[in-house]
């Protein structure tokens, strides 16, 4: 099977990008995984392809894949990928807003400039029964034992589940062993992305995020807006934040709860190629 793709990244978070506009999705399970390893296939944290609308009032639809085959509802860095895959495609121009369709709904993009890309990521998801997140009520704060250590945590889906704890070192080593432990904790039925803030005043924090399906990343959209909501949402930052991860910069705003939550970042292509599986 020959199979074209770009390879793309938004700040270090890596994606194998899969025309499929005019054909139906070619891949498996297996398939995506041999095409993941970093050894003996391509290499990416997620798997993305560019398809038809199945929402008619969306332009595109885009499937997520993560590294071991399981499928994802959303990803912040793809999705500027993806608009800027559009634009190198002839789809969109600089500047033109356009509604695409994800596994979890619709979002709008915008195309602000050569290589970035303005999303709007939806009202952030806080009822733990719509994370999913097994918990009695609501709340800022939750308690939650990770192998053998009580932990306070955030939980919030920003189309995808995510646990965020704050901490005061990103490279403390307790975060490597609780990372994975957390991402994949009984209380998430679904699984977890997990996120490791540290704030630095009012419109900074930097994180570190262990992806489920992925594992650790240079960057996580998804999850720079959910360490946002719960920070704001303890009103220990402004409206704008810039989240600072190992692979880059995002700009994060959100105004708080019931308001729509934008981020701004680049999407950078790296090659284009032909797998054969």
């Amino acid at each position: 099977m020959k199979l074209s793709f770009s390879k793309m990244h938004g700040i270090g978070n890596d994606f194998v990008m899969v025309d499929c506009r005019q054909r139906a999705f070619p891949l498996n399970e297996e398939q995506i995984r041999a095409i993941a390893d970093r050894r003996t296939g391509v290499g990416f944290d997620q798997l993305i392809s560019i398809e038809r609308p199945r929402d008619t009032s969306c332009a595109f639809y885009y499937g997520i894949w993560n590294a071991d085959g399981t499928p994802s509802g959303q990803c912040g860095n793809g999705v500027r990928c993806v608009a800027a895959w559009l634009h190198r495609a002839g789809e969109l121009s600089i500047g033109d807003t356009v509604r695409l369709e994800s596994p979890s709904g619709p979002v709008t993009v915008r195309l602000s400039g050569p290589g970035e890309v303005t999303v709007d990521m939806g009202v952030p998801t806080l009822e733990p029964e719509r994370i999913p997140f097994r918990a009695d009520a609501r709340a800022e704060r939750y308690s939650i034992d990770v192998g053998g250590d009580v932990l306070e945590i955030g939980a919030v889906s920003m189309g995808n589940p995510h646990a965020v704890m704050v901490v005061a070192d990103l490279q403390a080593p307790l975060l490597y062993r609780i990372g994975p432990l957390l991402t994949s904790h009984s209380r998430f039925p679904k699984g977890a992305n997990s996120g490791f803030v540290q704030p630095i005043d009012r419109g900074q924090v930097r994180l570190r995020v262990h992806e489920r399906g992925s594992g650790w990343t240079l960057a996580c959209g998804t999850g720079a807006c959910a360490a946002m909501a719960v920070l704001r949402l303890r009103g220990e930052v402004d409206e704008k934040v810039q989240v600072t991860l190992p692979g880059g910069t995002l700009t994060i705003e959100w105004v708080g709860p019931g308001h729509t939550l934008w981020m701004t970042g680049p999407a950078t292509f790296v090659f284009e190629g032909e797998w054969l599986g």
